[in-house]
């Protein structure tokens, strides 16, 4: 009996067939207890990597931005925040939080940094949110998880000034006083003499009389000309408020070169000579240009410009016309000079006011390219040409360099 159980105990111990049942049973609550953890640590690393990416991108859309001027430092946290919270809505799920909840929990820090004309912009967007964790996790004692990435960009552009010389050649002739065909807003209306005379049948005889009415009143186009002027020199000042690296002058034309505004620093000489003009007379620019192209050339105007920035400037004529020169050795004598214009590198911009055909054919010759010539058939085409004259003159007096 004895051997008996002996026997039976000794096979017992012997056999292992049950031992991978009882330590599955175990072992699983464990192993499921790890693969719960392991994913949420999965999880939690993935929204992490994807909020770093988020943080990266705003901070540095947000520098560029602040950088390029399109927004203020005022509104860098908005900016930055917004695109955050835009970023992340493309990753998060309906149990997240929402993309809200992340934009107001965002934090941004921006230090301004200014070395001369050199300016930097540091930022620091930070963004957080926090996430409730699976029941694996909250075994081990973690009811909710926060997720933080930190993003730093410093981006910034320096402002090298560019030397400017500009020469204005305008045409101030007795047709610059007919009207265009905007409307005066200042003054849409004016009086206008007509003669009414009649006959009067008792005295048999032509009564003499004038009479006055209202009628709409237009710009003229050397009205039209001065807002344009003011236009372009409004460029320039924005560029170089202090007016240390722009040079302007000008000269008017009719039948003979008229006083020229000499070049000087800045636009006021020349916005005051431009105000003062009148129409009158008829059209020879020839004078006018060559008076353009020997005041740029002049080694003096270089020498101003070394002495006060230590550059070279670069060189432009602006040269506008409403008509033909009424004499063909004023258009042979005006090419010339324009030819000498390009061999010294002087950027000529032409406008056509209006004009026929001989004078944009002029006009047509003496761009320095076709990109440089307008033809204006109204006024707001001449102001956006003068605009536009100024904006690509004072983009060379002010060079972003990101």
């Amino acid at each position: 009996m004895m051997n008996t159980l002996h026997s039976l105990s000794d096979r017992l111990r012997r056999d292992r067939g049950g031992n991978f049942g009882i330590m599955t049973a175990i072992l699983l609550p464990v192993l499921i207890g790890a693969a719960g953890i392991s994913i949420q640590i999965t999880d939690m690393m993935l929204s992490k990597q994807q909020l770093q990416q988020a943080s990266d991108a705003a901070a540095l859309a947000t520098a560029t931005a602040l950088a390029n001027k399109v927004i203020q430092p005022a509104d860098a946290q908005t900016f930055a925040r917004d695109f955050v919270a835009g970023q992340m809505a493309n990753y998060l799920q309906d149990s997240d939080p929402s993309a809200t909840d992340i934009r107001d929990s965002t934090a941004v820090k921006v230090t301004t940094k200014t070395s001369g004309k050199s300016v930097s912009y540091e930022v620091t967007v930070s963004p957080n949110y926090t996430i409730n964790v699976n029941p694996m996790m909250r075994v081990i004692g973690y009811k909710t998880q926060n997720i933080a990435a930190s993003g730093t960009t410093v981006s910034g552009h320096s402002e090298t000034q560019g030397s400017v010389s500009m020469y204005l050649v305008l045409d101030r002739s007795g047709s610059m006083a007919e009207y265009t065909t905007t409307v005066n807003e200042k003054t849409p209306t004016r009086n206008e003499s007509y003669d009414c005379s009649y006959y009067d049948s008792n005295q048999k005889k032509t009564i003499k009389k004038t009479c006055s009415r209202s009628v709409t009143n237009y710009y003229t186009k050397i009205e039209a000309l001065k807002l344009a002027v003011a236009s372009l020199t409004g460029q320039l000042n924005t560029a170089d408020p202090d007016s240390s690296y722009v040079r302007t002058g000008s000269v008017s034309y009719n039948d003979a070169m008229q006083t020229a505004q000499p070049l000087d620093w800045g636009t006021t000489k020349v916005v005051n000579y431009v105000n003062a003009l009148t129409a009158s007379g008829r059209t020879d620019s020839s004078a006018a240009f060559k008076k353009a192209y020997d005041s740029l050339v002049d080694p003096k105007e270089d020498q101003a410009h070394q002495a006060k920035t230590g550059q070279t400037p670069t060189k432009y004529i602006v040269f506008m016309t409403d008509g033909d020169n009424n004499i063909a050795s004023a258009d042979t004598e005006t090419k010339k000079y324009c030819d000498k214009a390009r061999d010294k590198k002087i950027q000529v911009y032409t406008v056509a006011l209006m004009a026929p055909d001989g004078g944009k054919a002029l006009l047509n010759y003496c761009a320095t390219s076709s990109a440089y010539y307008f033809a204006a058939e109204n006024m707001t085409a001449l102001i956006n040409a003068f605009q536009s004259i100024g904006a690509k003159a004072a983009n060379q007096a002010t060079r972003l360099t990101n």
